[in-house]
């Protein structure tokens, strides 16, 4: 056998810290799907709309929060960020489409309609965010094409 080729100079992922975006998301993530399904375990009956909307609001606010925090990156590879944000939010944006259509279509109706499509929005712009961020930090500022 022979011994893998060593690694270009650089081509290690950056030793920088990062602060908690990818945390943040996974929490985002993980409160709108439960709050989707603590609204899909009731249905078709009118479900108690109390839990699943504090949930919302609570991944809403780690996304924004989460949001601003990327902003705020300096010296982080912005080009590719939004390449695989653009392509990833296009493909959610679909799956997202595709989910409201089924809920509108199974006679969902009124706040539980309400309240699914923002968890559907939260999560169309929650993985996007995820994703470009995970894949962006990797690579180098300097090198940005």
């Amino acid at each position: 056998m022979t011994a893998p080729a060593p690694h270009a100079p650089g081509a290690d992922a950056p030793d920088r810290p990062f602060p908690p975006v990818a945390q943040l998301a996974v929490g985002s993530m993980a409160l709108v799907i439960v709050a989707g399904i603590y609204i899909a375990s009731h249905l078709p009956t009118r479900p108690p709309l109390g839990p699943a909307v504090g949930l919302l609001i609570a991944a809403g606010v780690l996304l924004v929060a989460d949001a601003v925090i990327v902003s705020r990156l300096q010296d982080f590879a912005w080009k590719v960020f939004f390449r695989v944000a653009r392509w990833t939010l296009l493909s959610y944006g679909v799956i997202s489409g595709l989910l409201e259509y089924v809920f509108v279509y199974d006679h969902t109706r009124g706040t539980s309609l309400v309240v699914l499509t923002l968890s559907l929005v939260v999560f169309a712009l929650d993985i996007p965010l995820l994703l470009a961020f995970s894949v962006a930090r990797f690579q180098d500022p300097g090198l940005d094409s």
